[in-house]
Formats: structure tokens, sequence, C-alpha cells
């Protein structure tokens, strides 16, 4: 098991409320809380993937799983209002760019209304003590200048889904300053985190699972965008930082705001050509990768770095994993996945008890 120091204990026997459970990330973090003996309720569209690491994990026999479209105010306030959490992690998201564009009213709907309807529904349960919602990187207006975005920056972005998130970041701040403004009401953050990689994610137009699928049948790597600068980082790592930050909240006063949570932008930020061809070198492959070129491509953000020095000074918290140590963890995975011998669930509980172990070694202050 998890050692239960971490996190100063406080996850055992709590109720937690996850949005967005049947995806990537949400599935790591209910199977990480289970393993802190947390008592889990999700609620979620069906699994946005085939395959799907949430039925690779046979979650669905781990948490009381709920089917919810975060567009139904009525149901998600009625599930809420049932479960009475003490935390609830608002991970539920249109989670794509690409995808933004070809359904722009679904993304709006999903990641605005669906964020509202979320805290209207907390702003009805009096049991919430602790709510977070995970955004993105791309909530920021990130059209102008070179420099790391700090959390003071302005919100927006050019395409469907930065606005999306930025606005999630918006209603977030309206409803902690207009319902949640005293001692004895429920605290409020939003956590704006790197682009997270790690094994299990399927999702099309995302570069690990498309480099993935391409190494698995021994084609070249295709990518669009050789020279985008992304914050790469594990999932564990924002996982870890919400989880901490929630700790924080739990315990002292003052952490109800945004927050950063992303890897050295020194040595983790790096390009799009330059994170394949590490990726090409730790799968073992001869394959290489092609440039696609198009008069019609979509626009994407060149540079996108995240400035975490408020995360790292005022919670302590850091990236445990370097680049290398992400990829080689993230890689490895697909590597026993693709080997239909290993157990799946039992390979992902270890990758949790690793990364711990190796947080402890590198003196990561939530997991003392």
């Amino acid at each position: 098991m998890i050692p239960d120091k971490i996190f100063n204990n406080i996850f055992k026997n709590k109720k937690i409320f996850v949005t967005g459970h049947t995806g990537f990330i949400g599935s790591w973090l209910s199977l990480w809380l289970k393993l802190l003996g947390s008592d889990v309720t999700g609620y979620s569209l069906e699994s946005p993937t085939k395959p799907s690491l949430f039925e690779i994990l046979s979650l669905e026999h781990e948490i009381n799983h709920i089917h919810g479209d975060l567009r139904d105010s009525k149901k998600i306030t009625d599930e809420i209002e049932n479960f009475k959490p003490d935390i609830v992690f608002h991970l539920a998201a249109q989670a794509l760019v690409r995808e933004s564009y070809s359904n722009p009213l679904d993304t709006l709907n999903t990641n605005i209304i669906g964020t509202a309807n979320v805290f209207d529904a907390i702003r009805n349960c009096k049991n919430v003590k602790v709510a977070i919602n995970m955004t993105s990187d791309k909530c920021y207006d990130n059209r102008f200048g070179n420099k790391p975005r700090t959390e003071n920056d302005p919100m927006g972005g050019h395409d469907p889904y930065s606005v999306s998130k930025g606005a999630s970041e918006l209603i977030t701040a309206s409803y902690r300053n207009s319902f949640f403004n005293s001692k004895n009401e429920c605290k409020i953050a939003t956590a704006r985190c790197g682009n997270v990689i790690g094994g299990g994610d399927w999702s099309n137009d995302r570069i690990i699972p498309d480099s993935i699928r391409a190494l698995s049948n021994d084609e070249d790597i295709i990518i669009r965008n050789p020279t985008a600068t992304r914050p790469w980082q594990h999932v564990l790592e924002s996982i870890s930082g919400i989880m901490w930050l929630a700790t924080k909240m739990l315990k002292e006063e003052g952490f109800d705001e945004a927050w950063n949570f992303g890897p050295n932008y020194d040595s983790n930020s790096v390009t799009v050509e330059q994170l394949v061809k590490r990726i090409i070198r730790i799968w073992g492959s001869n394959r290489s990768l092609k440039i696609q070129t198009s008069p019609t491509q979509l626009y994407e953000s060149k540079l996108l770095i995240l400035d975490s020095t408020k995360s790292n000074k005022q919670l302590g918290w850091g990236n445990t994993l370097s680049l290398d140590e992400t990829l080689s963890e993230t890689i490895n995975w697909y590597k026993m996945y693709n080997d239909k011998n290993n157990d799946s669930k039992e390979y992902t509980i270890n990758q949790i008890k690793k990364y711990v172990t190796l947080a402890r070694q590198r003196n990561l202050i939530w997991a003392k």
C-alpha cells in the first residue's frame, strides 16, 4: 500500500467527488485516491477513448460510477447533494484544441456552463469543504510575448478550447468571490497544469498517443508543429499538485486562489520535434518523424510555458521527475500494455508507488 503519511494522511476516509473520472487524468486520480483509502464517487460521460484507462483499471468496480453530463444542472446538483462530499475535484471537460474547432458550441457549453453547474451544485451543498477546478495551461491569453505565464496574467486564448478554459477560470473566481467568501464556506481554487502525459492516454491529436500508435504499428510519426514548445509533465505530477493543494486548503487559510503546476521550464519545456526524437529513442525504434504541412492548418500557440514559482515557494510543491524519467515511465507503460501477458492495473499501481518513493527520496514536501 501507499504510505499513510503522504498528504498528511488527509484523504483517508474522505468522501471525494471527481468529475471526469473516466478520462485519462481522472482515472489516474481516482485510482490514487482509492489507494489512499478515499470513498470516491465519479461523475462523467462514458470513457472518451477506446481503449480506455478507466476500463483497463476496472475502476467501475472500485468507485461509485455515475454517468452524467456537466450540462445537466439538476442531475449534478442531485448527485453532489446525495453524496455529500468533503472534496470536489472538477476535471470533466472537452479537452482537445482541434475538437474545439470542429464543435465549438459543445466545447463552450461543457467547459463554461458545465463549470458553473458544478459550482452552483457545490453552493447548495454545505458538506463540501474544498473544491479544485483543474483547467489548463491554455487558459492564458498567450498571443503576446514569450515569457512564462504567471497566475496574474490575463485569461483568453485564440481557439474555442483556450477561451473556454479562460472563461472557466473566470467563472470559478466569480463564484468564489460571490458565494464562498467567508471562513465557513467551501474553499475554491483552480489548477493550471502543463501538457500532461503518461500511460493510458489514447486521445486523438495528442502527441504521445499519436506517437505510440505509430510506433506500435512500426510507422513513422507525423507531427504538425515541430517547433511548438510546451511544458511537458507526467500525469502524477499534476495530480500530486492538486492533492497537495487540497491538503493545504483543508488545513490552512489563504490557498483558495489560482495555481500553476508546471515543470521546470528550463529543462522540461522542449519542442514537439525534440520530444518525439526522445520518444523514438526510448522506444528503441528505427522509425523517423515526418512534418505534416497543410495550407489550412489550424492555429496553435508556438510557445506556452508556465511559471510555477508561486507553487514552488508557497506550497513547497515541485516536479519529481525529469523529462527523460517522465518519458521513460510513459513509454514503459505502453510497452507493458502491448504485452498482453501483463497486469495493467498492477503495473499502474506500481508506477504510483514508485513515484511516491522517488518523491520521498527527493524530499518533496507532500511525500514526507
